[in-house]
């Protein structure tokens, strides 16, 4: 299980294949053993990285407030550990924050992005919009990690075939730290890169359940403020896309990646 250093913080890793580095970023609360049914299909085509970010998994959990842009920072860190030429990066949710945020940063690290139920910004616009983030941000600090698998398992996994999908979130979501899991929910909300979107030049793929937490047309209104991007939407599914849908999800994500490095081997 590798290890690497990025400012006192101890992070784990997993590394498979080889050939052009793709990097996968889990969402909040969740970790490399997330990407369970990705890593196997992808690992023949591309060395497959997976981070645990830090607060997750097996990577340290420093009992200080955390910020995306530190999450982004450690994926850069990682990328300059192993000496990794632009990547291309897949996040989820959380993920998917911290590879909107790496990508206005540091634009020049990127091969390829690739967005799954995810948004460039986490802000409250309406009336309604406080009251959900009021709702998560009380209701997480109230139930106990126990309560809140429970029902996270029932939303994300709703059909009776789902069961061992189920099964795995509320043995999973627990082993979380409660205090780290807080300090990185307190990290995405009010978070936001909207407006420097358009520094994303790379090939960007946006994925979107059709049942995810917010509208397609959300995601279809920032996809046109992107240089280079397009949005797919995955029927059937729910916030979980990966999991609920893997074979789906692989097989456009294995055509947009050889689609991307098409384009880059012409440039150079």
């Amino acid at each position: 299980m590798p290890y690497f250093d990025n400012d006192g913080c101890q992070l784990h890793y997993e590394d498979y294949g080889h050939g052009t580095p793709l990097l996968l970023v889990h969402g909040l609360g969740s970790s490399t053993r997330d990407w369970e049914y990705q890593i196997p299909a992808l690992s023949p085509h591309y060395r497959v990285i997976a981070l645990d970010v830090r607060g997750h998994g097996r990577s340290d959990k420093p009992r200080e407030a955390y910020k995306i842009a530190d999450f982004a920072d450690d994926v850069a860190a990682l990328i300059e550990h192993l000496q990794l030429p632009a990547v291309h990066l897949v996040g989820i949710s959380m993920g998917g924050m911290i590879g909107f945020q790496l990508g206005v940063d540091h634009p020049e690290l990127l091969r390829s992005l690739t967005i799954v139920n995810s948004a460039p910004e986490v802000k409250a616009r309406s009336a309604r919009d406080w009251l959900e983030v009021g709702k998560r941000w009380t209701l997480s600090r109230l139930l106990s990690l126990d309560s809140i698998a429970k029902a996270l398992a029932k939303l994300l996994f709703p059909r009776p075939e789902q069961a061992d999908l189920r099964r795995k979130v509320e043995e999973r979501w627990p082993q979380n730290d409660k205090r780290a899991y807080l300090a990185s929910l307190d990290a995405i909300i009010g978070w936001g890169v909207r407006e420097r979107l358009a520094r994303i030049t790379c090939p960007t793929l946006v994925i979107t359940a059709d049942r995810d937490y917010t509208p397609v047309e959300r995601k279809r209104e920032y996809v046109a403020e992107m240089p280079d991007a397009r949005l797919l939407v995955i029927e059937n599914s729910r916030h979980a896309t990966p999991l609920d849908q893997p074979e789906r999800f692989n097989s456009a994500l294995l055509a947009f990646l050889g689609e991307a490095d098409t384009t880059a081997n012409k440039e150079n």
